[in-house]
């Protein structure tokens, strides 16, 4: 009788110990204090906060499941009047590496901003990290313990009729299967089809900024066969936008032409092989095939098609130059590639098989020059297209892809396949003649001298890119881009943190645009230089690339100045 009295006594401290891990609380303050350590990109106080929360519960639950996992195989474990004890001073451990790590939080983002040309910053605003990741914290922190109860009850089912072990990994395993059934089928589902509705849209306003294109040259100018408010809001912007052939004309002489834009919106047809169809009929309407080079490109989700890239290659073609891109969604890359992620691929697939298709039957002496370009998920979308194997009769000129994802598995075969001594970041694969890599400051000096083949395949990474750098595997083991050489524009403080750097990575990937011209904010007079490696252009030299950079520079000051 006091046996069963002393153990009712002591279950409400059992309860309580069971959601003290001491190695959780050590876990967390540690992965804290590393959230706050230099990553690929600046960020502000916010949302370093929101980081350090989110990996310290990972942390704390981390040491839960170590806990567990001890209990499960039987080893000894310290007293119960310890325990409490235990846990208190890991909590005060914790606190200390969190205080810690606050207070280096400035020099450790200073660090950062120093490789992203920015100014330093005198506080990093330990307080608003605090506040925020510990308030982040505690709410993960609630709603594992709420999953932990559920599991309890459900397994508390399952004993009565399964043996305890089988109990737990199948009520563990139903479980996941009712909350994946929920966010995925309710949850994420509505989210979807909220924001497919807004960003559609959006993709119908018609901005009264945007005038409609005079020119028959353009899309959704005069006998035009795509209509104007079909093609959508980035579309109307890359057809009415862009250099005249008198802006041009400044640069490269009078010789200038107007440059030629086609742009097929998402609305303009019901199916893929349509919106292709359509854009090869644009084409040959306002004789692109007469021009000296023909890009197939390839847009980002929501159809935004990048002026650096477009602007700098008129400009170095003079004009002499035709683009045609292809809408595909109205969702940003993410939400596009979460939701529709076949739909990217079926419309670059088409785009490129209709057009490729009459190119090769036109006389090779007069066609243009095919190059094909891609930004971010466009260039994933392109090179999961491209077929390779089927050009070698009769071969594209040329291909510039920026940005690449690192799920592309044609990004990651020149990467992985580099050879020995080139650094991850800007690898050299095979002799150079097929395939190279560029960022800003350049092409691979090392391939000054090699001559390329038929077909110029040019890669635009920034070393600082979390989207081309983010790997799940830098959970476990440092990713090759940090080892020496690093790129110029990674911190030399980053360091590699177990779980730690695979969190920064996608959080660096969300705010990827924050900083020009570092992580996925491409400057266009790297695209300048990437496109004098893809295209050769005519009598092009040093001097011209100085002169044209110029140029852009002047305009991109004049922009920010208009923006303040």
């Amino acid at each position: 009788m006091v046996a069963v009295d002393e153990r009712e006594r002591r279950a409400p401290l059992r309860r309580v110990l069971r959601l003290i891990h001491p190695v959780g609380f050590l876990l967390a303050g540690l992965a804290f204090a590393a959230a706050l350590t230099p990553s690929l990109l600046p960020r502000d106080p916010l949302i370093q906060g929101v980081l350090a929360g989110v990996v310290a519960a990972v942390g704390y639950e981390i040491g839960g499941f170590l806990d567990w996992l001890w209990r499960f195989t039987q080893l000894p474990r310290p007293p119960e009047r310890w325990q409490v004890a235990l846990g208190l001073i890991a909590a005060g451990a914790a606190l200390g590496m969190v205080a810690l790590g606050l207070s280096q939080a400035a020099d450790w983002q200073n660090a950062t901003r120093a490789v992203a040309g920015l100014e330093p910053v005198a506080s990093s605003f330990p307080m608003t990290i605090a506040s925020v990741g510990g308030a982040v914290f505690v709410l993960l922190w609630i709603l594992f313990r709420l999953f932990a109860f559920a599991l309890d009850r459900i397994n508390a089912q399952l004993d009565r009729v399964l043996p305890p072990r089988i109990a737990r990994v199948v009520g563990l395993g139903a479980l996941l299967w009712i909350v994946w059934a929920l966010g995925d089928g309710l949850l994420l589902q509505w989210v979807f089809r909220v924001a497919d509705a807004s960003f559609e849209a959006a993709d119908s306003f018609i901005e009264p900024d945007i005038a409609q294109p005079t020119s028959p040259l353009k899309s959704g100018g005069p006998g035009s066969l795509i209509d104007w408010q079909e093609m959508g809001r980035w579309g109307r912007f890359f057809a009415a936008r862009g250099p005249t052939r008198e802006d041009i004309a400044a640069f490269a002489g009078p010789d200038a032409m107007e440059p030629l834009r086609v742009y097929v919106g998402r609305r303009s047809a019901d199916t893929a092989e349509a919106r292709a169809d359509l854009a090869l009929r644009e084409l040959i309407r306002v004789g692109a095939f007469e021009r000296k080079a023909l890009i197939v490109a390839v847009p980002v989700g929501t159809g935004w098609m990048d002026p650096g890239a477009h602007d700098t290659i008129e400009y170095m073609l003079g004009g002499d130059v035709a683009t045609v891109g292809v809408q595909y969604s109205y969702l940003t890359s993410v939400l596009s590639l979460l939701q529709h992620p076949e739909y990217g691929v079926e419309q670059a697939a088409a785009q490129f098989e209709a057009i490729y298709n009459y190119w090769t039957r036109l006389p090779r002496a007069t066609r243009p020059k095919l190059y094909v370009f891609g930004l971010s998920q466009g260039a994933f979308n392109s090179q999961a297209t491209l077929p390779l194997l089927d050009l070698f009769a009769d071969p594209i000129d040329g291909a510039l892809w920026t940005g690449s994802p690192f799920f592309s598995s044609f990004w990651a075969m020149v990467r992985d396949g580099r050879t020995p001594d080139s650094p991850a970041w800007r690898p050299r694969f095979g002799n150079g003649s097929l395939a190279r890599v560029m960022n800003q400051q350049g092409a691979d000096p090392d391939y000054a001298d090699v001559p390329w083949g038929p077909t110029r395949l040019v890669f635009l990474n920034y070393g600082s890119d979390p989207i081309v750098a983010f790997t799940s595997a830098a959970g476990v083991h440092p990713p090759a881009w940090l080892k020496p050489p690093r790129a110029p524009d990674v911190s030399p403080a980053l360091r590699w943190y177990p779980v730690v750097t695979m969190f920064q990575l996608a959080l660096d990937s969300a705010i990827s645009l924050e900083v020009p011209r570092h992580g996925h904010n491409y400057a266009a007079e790297d695209y300048i230089d990437a496109w004098a490696e893809t295209a050769a252009p005519e009598g092009w030299t040093p001097v011209r690339a100085a002169t044209l950079k110029a140029i852009f520079k002047r305009a991109a000051a004049g922009q920010i100045e208009e923006e303040k």
